[in-house]
């Protein structure tokens, strides 16, 4: 649980939310923080105190290629946070929802 609402705290910000969307968007290929920082508008000083609060709560993971450090969503803790957030649903009855996940490339 501790965990969960560490990732929770961590999205619970409109810019991470959409740093975060961006990158499950974009796959396991991940964006350049150069090309986030574009998209989004915003100064390479702020979207680094973004990206750190995101990888500090294992919800994006960093790479560096050359030069160039790219970022891409943690589809493996994003799926564990789903099935945390769903694994009491519906009173243990049957219920309509929908399974959503993502394909980790490690599984």
């Amino acid at each position: 649980m501790i965990n969960a609402i560490q990732v929770l705290a961590a999205l619970a910000q409109e810019t991470r939310l959409t740093i975060f969307r961006i990158l499950v968007q974009t796959g396991e290929s991940g964006v350049s923080a150069g090309e986030l920082a574009k998209k989004l508008g915003i100064a390479n000083a702020t979207l680094s105190f973004h990206l750190k609060e995101l990888v500090h709560a294992e919800l994006i993971i960093a790479r560096q290629e050359s030069r160039f450090i790219y970022y891409s969503a943690n589809f493996a803790n994003m799926n564990a946070l789903i099935g945390y957030l769903t694994e009491n649903c519906c009173a243990g009855s049957p219920c309509n929802s929908t399974e959503v996940y993502c394909n980790d490339k490690n599984s």
